[in-house]
């Protein structure tokens, strides 16, 4: 299970089988195991098995149910759809439950989808969605898209960072525990504990919304809606949209109902202005600059970009507003849907323009490009 995205799968699939049999575990528990399995030996059965059962506070009463679903369904090789399909089938010692070889409607049908039983994960229908443009996608393919998009925000707002915090549990702290022996005649009454911090990245993502980028600002923005729900400070991140103008779409954002990710991205096409229409890219940037920059971007904002940079309009306005940005962010990406082929050269006269002022030009076109991201978006 090298892939990180296996590993998300593969917690996701055995949370829910303990969900199935009565065992309480929430969003955050599984953030927490998230967490936990990335900072041990995976190839360590017993170490996985402690691991999971601290970091998902599994209770004495649930000890059992988890340890028979361990056993049956956690290993290192296992694929996720396999997985599923035996949780299907396996009854549990003091559970019951249907034992239906039809899936149930809504998630297990949706991951039934995208995973089919015997795949291996490299070669899965997943792992080809993951690669297919979001030009190319079908109404089909949309569902299990939004949950692959959930699960890539979880993993970004649950990496951990070098900098570690007090912590109830984790590695002991030795400083603080002497300080507080000190404090206490030198008795060690407790152990004081650190853990690795979650990251919570600064982001300013300014999307291009004309009609040749469509699509692809759909997914892009479909990947920061996903992120700010399962963020712990939705004041981290920042949200425009521009194309003949600029649109700050955070505060919208905060006023809309938990629904689904397509309805919500409709929504948003309605609030913009010429949606799928023209794009003014410089004038729009030099916008941002002048209402927005000093009070949206620091020294520890990434801002990320996404465009295709064609735009026929005057392109001094696009340098003088890249320049500001970079002078001030900790880091621009600029993120191209037309960089995904390797044939690609940013000759276009805004693109050309801007690329002076940028840290690293990506391909967007696909799921996979986004999850290249990550590593690039740590504070």
């Amino acid at each position: 299970m090298s892939d990180p995205s296996d590993l998300v799968h593969h917690l996701a699939d055995f949370s829910r089988a303990l969900r199935d049999h009565g065992v309480g575990i929430n969003m955050s528990d599984e953030a927490d195991g998230l967490s936990a399995l990335t900072l041990i030996d995976l190839g360590d059965r017993a170490e996985v098995r402690r691991a999971l059962r601290t970091a998902l506070k599994i209770r004495p009463r649930d000890l059992a149910v988890f340890e028979e679903l361990f056993d049956r369904l956690w290993t290192a090789r296992t694929g996720s759809a396999r997985l599923l399909a035996q949780k299907r089938s396996v009854p549990v010692a003091g559970r019951s439950r249907p034992q239906s070889g039809a899936p149930r409607p809504g998630r297990d049908a949706a991951l039934e989808s995208v995973m089919p039983e015997g795949e291996e994960p490299g070669y899965s229908p997943e792992a080809v969605l993951r690669r297919k443009p979001f030009d190319e996608l079908s109404p089909a393919d949309l569902l299990a898209m939004e949950r692959l998009l959930a699960r890539l925000a979880l993993r970004l707002a649950t990496r951990r960072s070098r900098r570690r915090v007090p912590s109830v549990r984790g590695e002991i702290d030795l400083r603080r525990s002497f300080r507080r022996a000190i404090a206490h005649g030198g008795e060690y009454l407790s152990l004081a504990r650190r853990t690795r911090a979650v990251e919570e990245p600064r982001l300013v993502v300014l999307c291009d919304t004309s009609g040749s980028m469509d699509p692809h600002a759909r997914f892009l923005l479909g990947f920061m809606l996903a992120l700010r729900r399962v963020a712990k400070s939705e004041r981290s991140s920042e949200i425009f949209a521009f194309n003949t103008t600029l649109v700050r779409l955070t505060p919208f954002l905060r006023t809309l109902a938990p629904e689904r990710l397509s309805r919500v991205l409709e929504r948003l096409a309605a609030e913009v202005p010429d949606w799928a229409g023209g794009t003014r890219i410089g004038e729009c940037l030099a916008e941002f600059v002048d209402h927005h920059l000093d009070q949206r971007v620091d020294a520890r904002t990434v801002v990320i970009i996404l465009s295709d940079g064609l735009d026929r309009g005057d392109i001094a306005p696009l340098a003088d507003a890249m320049r500001a940005i970079h002078s001030r962010a900790r880091r621009v990406l600029w993120l191209n849907p037309l960089a995904g082929d390797q044939r690609y050269e940013p000759t276009a006269r805004a693109m050309a323009a801007a690329l002076p002022y940028v840290d690293q030009l990506l391909p967007a076109h696909n799921l996979e490009s986004l999850e290249r991201l990550l590593p690039l978006l740590a504070a």
